[in-house]
Formats: C-alpha cells, structure tokens, sequence
C-alpha cells in the first residue's frame, strides 16, 4: 500500500511548486520569443467588376496575375501588430473598420493595431462603392468578400506563428522616382477645370521645350523589414517605396502592377520558393502622391511590352533589397506596440465661384457646346459631391513601433515632402510611412504645394482643408512619442 504524505507536507510542496512555476512565467515573460506568421489572401475579384484606375471605370476581362492581401503577424510576447498590404487603388475607411472589427472579433488583435493598406495599383477593381458615400448604406459584394479575406488571411498568418528573428534596412533606388508635377513656360499647359491658370502641370509632355524644373523632391529610399525563423528560413519581408504605380497594362486586365511582380522576385531572390510555409513578399506604397517613374527631362526613351517596365522596376528593387538583407542584423527579442487616434479636417468645399463656373459649364454641354477643359464635367460632379459632404472628416493616423523602428500611416496619396519631413523628424531611429492606410481620402498636397496648383490640388482630387499635411505631421509625431515614452 503507497505511503501517503502528510497534508502540511503536501500543501508545502505545492506551494513551492506554485511559485518555482510564477517565478518561470515571470521569467518567460520577461523574455519573450518573437513569433511571427505571414499569409497571402487571395482577393481577386470575379470578371465584370469596374475597374477604377482610370478616369471612366470599365469592366475586368481577363485576370493577368492575382490579387492579394499579403497579411503579416508579429507577437512579442505581449503584444500582437497585424500588418495588411491589398492590392487595391484605395480602399475606404469603412471597408478598414469592418475588416478591423472582424479581426477583433476573431482573433483578439485590437483593431487600433492592425495597419490595413492599399498599393494604388491602377489596375484592380474598386473597394468603393454606396456607402463610400452615403454612410450606413449596404456594402457591395466585392466590399464584403474584400473585408472576410483580409480577415481569413491575419487568422491565416496568427496560425503560422512560430519563433523568429527580425531586422530593418533600406536601399537607394533613384532610377526609378521622378517628381510629376513641373514648373512649364507655356501658360497653354497650364488650364485648370475651374476656368484658371495654375503654375505647375503634372504629367507634362514628356522632353518638351516648354519645361522648366520639377515642383518636389522625390524620396529614393527603400525601407524593408525582413522576418526569418530562428533557424533562417524566410518568413516574410514588408518593403516600402515612394513610387506610384508603374503600368502598362491593357484595358480590362487585372494586375497587382510591379507591387505583385516585387512580391514573386523577392522570394525567387532570397531562395524562399515551394517553401511551407510560403514565404510572403509585400511592397508598400510610400508617400509618392507627386512621383512616378517618367523621366520628363528625357525626350525619347525606350519601348516598353505590356508588362515589361513593371517587371524591370520590381526586379531592381526586389535585387537591391534582397542583397542589403543578407547584411542586417537579426534580433529575437523587439518591443512592438501601436497607436492610433482620429484627426478632425474641415472638408475643402466649392466657392460661389466656382459653382457659378460649373453651371456655366453644364449649360454649354446641354447646349452642345464645346468644353473648354477636358475633365470639367468630371469636377462639376466632384464639387457637386463636396457641397453635399459633411463638413469634416475623421480620418484615422495610426504608428506602430517595432523595436526602435517606427512606421506611421496615411490614408491620402501623400506628398513626398511629408513623408521625408516625417523621416527627419522622427523620434525613433528609422522610421518610414504607408501611404493610403486604413482609408482613403484622395491627395494630401502641402500648403506650399496646394498654392502652385495641378492635379493633386484640385477641389475634388483634394478634398480636404490647406494645412492638413501640417496637422496630420504634427499628430503622427505624437504618435510616435507616445510609443516611445510608454515603455
């Protein structure tokens, strides 16, 4: 028969066992082993859906490669940070929050960290839709498959989690980024849908006599963070360039432009290929709401196939990452954490003016008159559109930290000036910015900018007041010391 031990004995035992296991606890959570995870959702739409990318949206007719949202999971320990990069031109907050919430809901993510982005890519079928503008009106279709498969592929990636190893660096890639927005000496090129002059033209003719000198910088630098398991097997690596989308697609194809073609070369260049679990390429957009990859000083210049130009830009910036990541240093412990607030803007509205032009412009069509500026219908909508929009909007500005790497989060085509005064003013080491993050609320040009004209200022492509770039700047940084101070 067993021999019982006395009870005192036995408490005192389990006593001893209870704190030698809180003591191990502690210890384990004071050093805590990254785990991360990463899974590509697929997010293709079916044939028929408008693609938007142009100024009259058409149907999709033929998919050329896959879209997805490339989901990328880190877990300290502590704290969890989901990172979604979609292959979309822009996505509306409303799609964000409804694709947050679920992740929420599902996985216990707080929706304030997960960073959800689009590419801009040109050539993929709008997340827009009713209740983009009317709140509380019925999703679409591809809206809600969009917010189920952004939240299947974070749950995909929390399923992968395993221990891992992360670090950061960048790159120079200057062949590629061009200012789109020109100082020209013909006033002929200058013609705005208002009935004025501005003093910049995006897009001018490429090589022409008439050009003066770009309006903005351009930012070259590649910023990528690369994740690996302890043993050193890719997992994934998250990039970032400020740099439009490239193009050359043709009319009706589905593509994720050179953003897709990054993600396939990165992983053929790092010798992650049939690996399980896949390994996941993601390029985001940086802040390139002024940059494209024309040179317009150059007359001339080489043909480029469907597809071809998008091929060589992803293939230079996939073979310069790829080759700096070999030579970073990976750590297995990092500190994550996020922040996120609302930022009130007044909404840009149309003077009397201008609304007195417009409805000049429309009695001249109806009369079968000639326009005097080609997208002036278009922007008599888009002022239409304004003057019936709330007078502000809340649009969401978020920072997550990673270590002593910050990336902060936009949801405007941001000007590269901003996302330049934002590395320079950082409070962390390096740091980066997404662009047309968790919402998209068309072009954010600073004052100085706004003042010269074009395109990206017009009231309709910019929709909101002159010194928001000033405003949003100034609470990122916030953002970013708040992070810092709290742990």
């Amino acid at each position: 028969m067993p021999r019982r031990l006395p009870l005192l004995t036995f408490l005192l035992l389990l006593g001893c066992l209870v704190i030698s296991t809180s003591h191990a606890l502690a210890a384990d959570n004071a050093n805590p082993v990254l785990q991360a995870g990463a899974y590509p959702a697929n997010i293709t739409p079916p044939l028929g859906e408008a693609i938007v990318g142009n100024w009259q949206p058409i149907p999709a007719t033929h998919i050329h490669d896959e879209l997805h949202a490339r989901c990328i999971v880190l877990d300290d320990g502590n704290t969890k940070l989901a990172i979604v990069v979609c292959d979309n031109v822009g996505i509306p907050r409303e799609v964000h929050d409804a694709a947050k919430k679920l992740i929420e809901a599902e996985t216990g993510i707080p929706a304030d960290h997960v960073l959800i982005s689009a590419t801009h890519t040109h050539s993929a079928t709008t997340a827009r839709g009713p209740y983009y503008v009317i709140p509380n009106e019925e999703p679409t279709f591809y809206q809600t498959f969009l917010v189920r498969r952004i939240a299947d592929g974070v749950r995909c990636a929390i399923n992968q989690l395993e221990p891992a190893k992360i670090g950061w660096g960048s790159v120079e890639e200057p062949s590629e980024v061009f200012n789109r927005r020109w100082f020209v000496k013909d006033g002929a090129l200058l013609a705005n849908p208002f009935g004025g002059i501005d003093q910049v033209r995006m897009n001018p003719p490429k090589g022409s006599a008439a050009l003066d000198r770009p309006a903005g910088p351009v930012d070259p630098e590649v910023s990528f963070i690369a994740i690996q398991s302890k043993e050193g097997r890719p997992i994934a690596l998250l990039a970032n360039y400020s740099l439009h989308y490239v193009g050359g697609v043709p009319n009706g194809d589905v593509s994720a432009d050179y953003f897709g073609y990054f993600a396939k070369f990165i992983e053929q260049k790092l010798n992650a290929v049939d690996q399980s679990p896949a390994f996941v390429g993601v390029l985001s957009n940086g802040t390139s709401g002024d940059v494209n990859n024309i040179n317009f000083s150059e007359k001339g210049g080489k043909s480029y196939a469907r597809y071809e130009k998008m091929q060589e830009v992803a293939d230079k910036i996939a073979s310069k990452v790829a080759a700096a990541a070999a030579k970073i240093e990976y750590k297995e412990e990092v500190t994550l954490d996020a922040a996120m607030t609302d930022l009130t803007l007044q909404v840009r509205k149309p003077t009397p003016e201008i609304l007195q032009h417009f409805a000049e412009v429309r009695a001249r069509a109806k009369a079968g008159g000639k326009q005097q500026h080609a997208r002036e219908l278009i922007y008599a909508d888009r002022a239409d559109f304004l003057m019936q929009s709330p007078k502000t909007f809340d649009v969401p500005l978020q920072a997550l930290r990673i270590g002593d790497l910050a990336i902060t989060a936009i949801p405007f085509e941001t000007f590269t000036e901003t996302g330049l005064e934002l590395k320079a003013r950082t409070p962390f080491a390096k740091s980066f910015t997404i662009e047309l993050a968790n919402g998209s609320y068309g072009y954010l040009p600073t004052p100085e900018q706004r003042r010269l004209g074009g395109y990206e200022t017009w009231l309709g492509t910019n929709t909101v007041e002159q010194d928001a770039s000033v405003k949003i700047v100034a609470e990122l940084l916030k953002l970013e010391d708040s992070l810092l101070s709290t742990k």
